[in-house]
């Protein structure tokens, strides 16, 4: 809160503007507690006297409560007309990323099950981490707690097979930070980066933010098609895959192409950003291999996350450094990123260390299983017959042109949440419509009605003509 005090308008207007301002953008919550008279004026350095007349502006116009010992509060609701929020089509949010419920919806892509969530045991990790890193009084390892990425590296190299130390293990927030830091190292701005067609879409604006030239490249039942890549961009920076799962197809990187995208990197002197967002979550079979394990290795750049395999609210990855690039990375992430709270880290690697977390990824890909199974099932019952395994979803192909993102918004109003298909193509490439519907939080005793609210969406002649072609009946 800035005062001019030269102006004509007064110090109590101006101290209930920015007071009013705050409200209107929800910066002050309905029910929040107000700084008291003698508080605000000393950090205005003004008379208590001014703040106060500014509270009762506000408080005459509805706009705040005088709550007594329990201070100054904002109203629980306004008087008409007097506060004006900002409306959806003022907001600030980038038009291109969805944010999600509160809650996982059903069908939902990108989350674990809500009912799986080893709630009681993490609270317990977490309580005793607080009480373990509330003493510490510097910033800590840029890279991360010691006994984080020492529980990572062990991890990896059981789990994924990839040899490395905790010396090249970095910790971010997620997959987007992963990825920020990796572009940064390798200077990737004004130069080429391959992409899979169908693929992410916060893989592609995150590179056209950044300055970096996505390359589609299609991908087909043995993932990236490496062949197509060098003819578009043969001297592309990098190349971002995943090559565990392809997102959203969940194909593997075949073996073939697995060694024609490492040639290719260690040729070129390119990079390849591995995506690896489902880790072992693999429902069909041993999981794949990392790329970072192995030889090419020095020309990977693994970025993983804990966010889909325990909970976003975790809010931590990690990128295992290829020595080559070790120092750069390293130096991006001591600048310009840093880990999340110690207690974070140090409740998640005991988490790792103690069994859990292995102990929770087999509960995982047992649950996930059955419930993709139900979903494909039922479905199937329900006279569709088109509908395919992809991850941890499942996939509804729709006709040519059929507007899926529309359909999806649709069904957010019956509160169910399938992804639609079309965004995950470039808009270079011909999109292809469809739904996906992610497993992770249906549930078995009501998933036939939850098919059947979806599908009644499908089945209105008037509305969603062309369907016919994909519905039995």
């Amino acid at each position: 809160m800035t005062l001019d005090r030269v102006s004509r308008t007064t110090l109590v207007d101006q101290i209930a503007h920015h007071i009013e301002v705050a409200i209107s953008e929800g910066s002050l919550q309905p029910g929040g507690r107000l700084p008291s008279w003698r508080d605000l004026a000393g950090q205005l350095g003004v008379a208590r006297g001014t703040v106060s007349a500014a509270y009762e502006k506000l408080i005459d116009r509805g706009l705040l409560v005088a709550a007594g010992s329990a201070g100054t509060r904002v109203a629980a609701s306004f008087p008409p007309t007097t506060v004006t929020t900002v409306s959806d089509a003022e907001s600030l949010r980038p038009p291109d990323f969805q944010f999600g419920a509160t809650r996982g919806l059903i069908f939902q892509m990108g989350i674990p099950a809500n009912d799986a969530f080893p709630a009681t045991l993490w609270a317990r990790l977490y309580r005793q981490a607080v009480q373990s890193t509330s003493t510490r009084i510097d910033y800590g390892d840029p890279r991360g707690l010691s006994e984080l990425r020492s529980a990572i590296a062990s991890h990896v190299a059981i789990a994924r097979g990839i040899e490395c130390s905790p010396e090249q293990i970095l910790v971010t927030s997620g997959f987007r930070s992963g990825l920020g830091i990796a572009l940064r190292a390798i200077g990737a701005t004004g130069r080429q980066a391959w992409v899979e067609d169908p693929g992410y879409p916060v893989t592609r604006f995150a590179l056209e933010l950044a300055g970096v030239h996505p390359v589609s490249v299609e991908v087909d039942e043995d993932g990236l098609i490496v062949e197509q890549g060098r003819a578009l961009a043969p001297h592309a920076a990098l190349a971002i895959v995943t090559p565990g799962q392809q997102a959203p197809t969940g194909v593997p990187l075949g073996e073939g192409r697995r060694q024609e995208l490492l040639q290719w990197a260690a040729s070129r002197d390119a990079w390849i950003v591995e995506d690896d967002y489902l880790a072992e979550l693999h429902l069909s079979g041993r999981s794949p291999p990392a790329l970072a394990s192995g030889e090419g290795a020095n020309h990977v750049i693994h970025v993983g996350t804990f966010s889909k395999t325990i909970a976003p609210m975790i809010g931590l990855g990690f990128i295992v450094a290829p020595r080559p690039l070790a120092r750069r990375l390293i130096d991006v992430t001591t600048w310009l990123g840093g880990p999340p709270t110690a207690a974070v880290q140090l409740a998640l690697a005991t988490f790792i260390r103690e069994g859990h977390y292995l102990r929770h990824l087999r509960k995982m890909r047992r649950l996930y299983e059955e419930r993709r199974s139900c979903v494909l099932a039922t479905i199937a019952k329900l006279g569709v017959y088109t509908s395919v395994p992809a991850a941890l979803s499942a996939m509804l192909p729709l006709p040519d042109g059929f507007d899926d993102q529309r359909l999806s918004l649709d069904a957010r109003a019956i509160d169910l949440a399938p992804a639609p298909l079309s965004p995950w193509f470039a808009a270079s490439s011909r999109p292809r419509s469809g739904l996906l519907l992610g497993v992770a939080n249906v549930l078995e005793h009501r998933i036939e009605q939850d098919c059947r609210n979806l599908l009644a969406l499908l089945r209105n002649p008037g509305q969603r003509p062309g369907y016919a072609n994909v519905l039995s009946q």
